[in-house]
């Protein structure tokens, strides 16, 4: 199915790896130009490297999300390089907090509270009147289900996600009336490729895959293995296409069916 993306303009934070990198492989499979960045710029360099095989509809710079004017200076350039326009976001940088209560400062409360929210708020910012001049403009929050599900060994990235969400679902209402569509994709364990060395460092004997069985397995994961990145860029890629144009609010879960609750 042709998902209309072609000649699309998209901006992807944290594209220099996991399901930012996919998600960036998969638009311009689409189609599509893509704007990414990162903080780290060799890494984002390296990665993206490939990706630029053939094709000059990939922009990539270095780039921190909590830094608004580093994010507004990346999004006016990368709409320059693209003749004036961005038509999507998609917000996937951020990372995991694993601590529990009582090993959290404020100062670990601060940070996590500021990346996730920046996260969100700066590109929006930085991207809202390209994506009111759009005729298809979406956004897509990368998000987990710890929002939903919150887990104690990583409270502040728990409680942080859970007000992602709800920002989510408060900027669809609010961004409605200018064509711009909000959604989330929750996600669940993913392999980006630490579980691959947290496998070797287990030592355990076991191969990768019996290895990834047993944690799905004590992780309630009903599929019984862990996710992948392309998984993952599939649902964002579906969300920001024009063909899902009544679809604004909402959240979908790519978990593998470890979900508790029934909303």
């Amino acid at each position: 199915m042709d998902l209309g993306l072609a000649d699309r303009t998209v901006l992807v934070t944290g594209g220099s790896s996991g399901v930012g990198l996919a998600t960036v492989r998969a638009l311009l499979d689409e189609g599509a130009n893509v704007a990414t960045c990162g903080r780290d710029a060799d890494r984002l360099a390296k990665a993206s490297a490939h990706l630029r095989a053939g094709t000059d509809r990939l922009w990539y710079g270095a780039c921190d999300v909590r830094d608004a004017d580093a994010v507004t200076d990346f999004a006016e350039r990368a709409a320059s390089h693209f003749g004036g326009r961005l038509d999507a976001l998609v917000n996937n940088a951020g990372q995991s907090r694993m601590k529990p209560l009582g090993e959290t400062t404020a100062e670990d409360w601060r940070d996590e509270l500021e990346l996730k929210f920046s996260g969100v708020l700066n590109p929006l910012a930085a991207t809202l009147s390209y994506l009111r001049a759009s005729d298809a403009a979406a956004i897509v929050n990368v998000n987990a289900v710890l929002a939903k599900q919150p887990e104690t060994r990583l409270i502040t990235t728990s409680a942080a996600r859970a007000g992602i969400l709800n920002l989510s679902k408060s900027l669809a209402t609010e961004l409605a009336s200018d064509g711009i569509r909000v959604n989330s994709v929750c996600l669940g364990l993913i392999d980006t490729g630490q579980w691959t060395r947290r496998h070797a460092a287990a030592d355990s004997g076991l191969t990768y895959e019996e290895w990834q069985a047993e944690i799905a397995a004590d992780r309630g994961i009903a599929l019984g293995r862990l996710g992948r990145a392309e998984e993952v860029a599939y649902a964002i890629v579906s969300l920001l296409s024009p063909r899902a144009s009544y679809i604004t609010g909402t959240s979908i879960d790519v978990c593998g069916g470890v979900g508790r609750g029934i909303l």
